[in-house]
């Protein structure tokens, strides 16, 4: 059986947050019946919430097999219009009149013909490398009553914007990762008092000290104590003060939610999904880890892949934001591109946010980890920024 990895992209809004993923299947020598058998095997970590996930074939050629998959309820089946024209169209349109289940078309020069083929489509997709942006106003306005447009494959946060202007409900990329201004000199206030408490967690510092500090910006508390009561967490109890963390998580476990706050002192204002690809990163360098480090080294993963976002995060250049923390040298190392012992875990959650499938096996093969234990750790890791309040 052919090892089908997946790699993903996020949707943003206009009110820049992500509302749903897209999963693309490299299916590279393989076809519709792997397809369905790794997407099968997915589900028993597959999403839970009402964020819709989108899965894409890739360059594959999709047909009616693909419906032998029992997609869950926030499932979205991306289809080329030119799928529903070829030779086995018929049977592809009967099954998806069969099983309706939610469609997004991909939009070429076949679409009218698609959508006239009675098949019900929630959302049309636009290739924004393909299509000039006053076309994106004119296709969206005439598809409106099909379905909601998404654009793909927008590469910049200019044409990002100029997209959801065009009438695009959102846009699928990861144009806001890449840091849009010139690196400042030094951390803002809140930035530097996070930065503060979290050295001072990192050394076990008096609990006395530690509150004086946070209560030099109330927000910071309110914020630690909003992530640890959060969904995500999964604590049976309420938290209700920083000296109740400590006696129910420890210094370690809580120096991992603090490294998340520094996103939220961000003035950047894509940091809704920085925040959130932060934490997806975090949690998916630590569900890759599992079994291959000692379970002491799992905090420091979480904390290496919440960090990867920093430039662009808090606006400073990596080296000058790390020189402000004392961190363990291996998260340094991984940051900085020095190699070490975290940076092959960082390399692989980087690639699956590519769209080289080979680049990902290739990546996932130097941890000696399979495609079904890649693709569970992501979907795992989705499923935990999802559950996180922000």
């Amino acid at each position: 059986m052919t090892e089908v990895f997946m790699s993903r992209q996020p949707l943003v809004n206009r009110q820049r947050r992500i509302i749903a993923t897209r999963l693309t299947l490299h299916l590279e020598s393989g076809g519709m019946p792997d397809a369905v058998n790794a997407l099968s095997a997915l589900a028993s970590v597959w999403p839970q919430g009402e964020k819709p996930v989108f899965v894409s074939c890739g360059r594959t050629p999709c047909d009616a097999s693909l419906l032998d998959w029992s997609a869950p309820e926030n499932a979205t089946i991306e289809l080329p219009a030119a799928a529903l024209l070829d030779q086995n169209g018929p049977d592809l349109i009967a099954a998806l009149q069969t099983w309706q289940p939610t469609v997004c078309l991909h939009f070429d020069p076949q679409a009218t013909q698609a959508l006239s083929a009675g098949v019900a489509c929630r959302f049309i997709g636009f290739d924004a490398q393909h299509f000039a942006l006053a076309q994106l106003k004119l296709l969206a306005a005439r598809t409106r009553t099909y379905g909601m447009g998404i654009a793909f494959n927008v590469e910049n946060t200019a044409d990002f914007r100029a997209c959801v202007d065009a009438g695009m409900t959102a846009a699928a990329g990861w144009f806001f990762t890449a840091p849009s201004s010139t690196p400042a000199k030094a951390l803002n206030p809140g930035q530097a008092n996070i930065v503060r408490v979290l050295n001072l967690v990192r050394h076990n510092a008096d609990i006395r000290e530690i509150e004086a500090a946070l209560k030099q910006d109330v927000a910071i508390s309110y914020k630690l104590l909003r992530y640890i009561n959060s969904a995500g967490f999964g604590l049976s109890c309420e938290i209700q003060s920083f000296r109740h963390a400590v006696s129910m998580l420890g210094y370690d476990k809580l120096n991992r939610w603090l490294s998340l706050l520094l996103a939220t002192a961000s003035k950047d204002p894509m940091a809704p999904a920085l925040l959130y690809t932060a934490l997806l990163r975090a949690r998916l360098m630590e569900l890759l880890a599992n079994g291959l480090v000692e379970p002491s080294e799992y905090d420091n993963l979480f904390i290496t892949g919440a960090f990867s976002l920093l430039e662009t995060l808090l606006g400073i250049g990596m080296e000058q934001a790390l020189e402000t923390m004392r961190l363990p040298e291996p998260i340094c190392d991984a940051l900085l591109g020095n190699g070490g012992r975290y940076k092959p875990f960082l390399d692989l959650a980087l690639a699956s946010e590519g769209d080289d499938g080979q680049n990902i096996a290739t990546q996932a093969g130097m941890l000696g980890l399979t495609a079904s234990q890649f693709n569970r750790a992501q979907l795992q890791a989705l499923s935990f920024a999802d559950a996180m309040e922000f």
